[in-house]
Formats: C-alpha cells, structure tokens, sequence
C-alpha cells in the first residue's frame, strides 16, 4: 500500500512538472508569435505536434494557464489569448484574506497598508502634473460626494471614480487595474465577514476634499499627508470592527 502511494505521489510530481513545462511552452510560442489578446491560438493537435506531447498534457496545461487568464478557451471555436487581467490575483488574495480566522484582521489591514503605500506613492507623482481640467474633474466627483453626505447616503462608487481619475494622467494601464483588483479584495472581504464602514459619509467626503486641495495648492507633502490621513481612518474602523486596538499614527 506505501509503495502503491509512493508511485502515484511520484507520477503526480512528473505530471505537474510536465504540466509546468507546457505551460512555459505555450507562452514562449504566444511571445514569440506576437499574439495578441483575443487572437487564435494553434488547435490541440497542432500544440501536440509542436510540443511533443499528448492531447490530455495539452489539455491540463491549456486549464491551468485559462485560470490565470492566459488563455481563453471557447468550446466549439478554440483556444485563444487572454487578456492576462488580475482576476486570478484578486481571487487568490481573497481566498487568502477569507482564510485567516474570522477575529484576525491583520489580512485585510495587510491589503489597506500595501493600497496606502502605493497611493501615497502615486499621489506624490501627480500632486504637481494635474491640469486644471483634471483638478475640476476631482472637485466636480468630490462635490457629488458631499451632496451625498449631506443626505446621509454612501458613496462606495464616487470614491471608485475618484481614485481612477486621480492617477488617470500618468497614463499607466497598469495602475487603475491594481487599485480596482485591491478595491474588489477588499470589498469582497468586508461584505463575506459582515463588515460596514461606520464613517459618516461627510467626514469621507471632507478627506477627499482635503487632498484635492492639497493638489490645487501644489503641495507635494500635504497630498501624501491628506491621503494618509484617508487611509488610517479606514484602518482604524477596521481595527474597531474586528476589537482590535489600531495603530498609532
């Protein structure tokens, strides 16, 4: 019986390890074709000539590079390039967070701390690059919060918009998809662990409200402090949410 668990736990190795090597195959050939997402990738059968390996080989290793959207596969059209989103991230981040015992926050404290850390980064570099269209862009998503706030009511998608127009000059694809894949982990992890944001909608529309006139003013050092300011309140909520004490600032 050890012996049969022996060989089936060496087969599984080799497996994954084939597995692994047609996966790095299947790239190198995307990179090396310059395919595009959305463009076609060779049939199964091609990919067996190509790789020298068997159809149920190309298989897994197609299923495992789909989960990471690399691949699309359509069933009765093919197999394509995927658009490689951050989908597979927010999805392994969550079940991450979701993972830890329900009294420990240090996950979701861990997920505000690394968003605080590239926003204060960010805003540092637009603090003195934004145009004054831009700048009335933010005043103008910042006035709808406060309207908002004066009734009583939430804002979960003005603070969405907020933050994506405020990094939407320096023209990297990359930035608004990792603060909307920590935006998506995080509320995910707050309605699954029942967590409601207690802030009074005027006092978050008042921290926005802070750093756009930091910006207007040009200061460099009073934007990074505004947005810190923004996040250590959420942090801090949290911290109340989950009986813990947070952190002094």
């Amino acid at each position: 019986m050890r012996r049969m668990s022996e060989e089936s736990g060496n087969r599984n190795r080799v497996e994954r390890r084939v597995s692994s090597r047609i996966q790095r195959e299947v790239m190198q050939l995307i990179f090396d074709r310059k395919l595009r997402p959305g463009a076609a990738l060779p049939t199964e059968s091609e990919l067996m000539e190509d790789l020298g390996v068997s159809r149920n080989s190309v298989r897994e290793a197609l299923k495992a590079l789909q989960a990471l959207d690399i691949v699309e596969v359509r069933h009765g059209y093919g197999t394509y390039v995927g658009r490689a989103s951050l989908l597979p991230f927010v999805d392994g981040l969550t079940f991450r967070t979701l993972n830890r015992p329900e009294d420990e926050m240090d996950a979701l404290s861990e997920i505000l701390q690394v968003r605080e850390v590239l926003e204060e980064g960010l805003v540092r570099r637009v603090a003195t690059t934004l145009s004054e269209p831009e700048l009335d862009r933010l005043d103008a998503v910042v006035a709808r919060m406060e309207a908002a706030g004066h009734e009583g009511r939430s804002f979960p998608e003005l603070d969405r918009e907020f933050h994506e127009l405020l990094y939407g000059s320096l023209q990297n694809a990359l930035v608004p998809q990792l603060l909307n894949a920590f935006w998506t982990i995080f509320r995910r992890v707050a309605r699954a662990r029942d967590w409601s944001d207690d802030a009074p909608p005027s006092l978050t529309a008042r921290r926005h409200r802070d750093i756009v006139t930091a910006l207007r003013a040009r200061d460099v050092e009073g934007a990074e402090r505004a947005m810190t300011d923004h996040f250590r309140g959420i942090e801090a909520r949290t911290a109340r949410e989950y009986g813990e004490q947070p952190a002094d600032f």
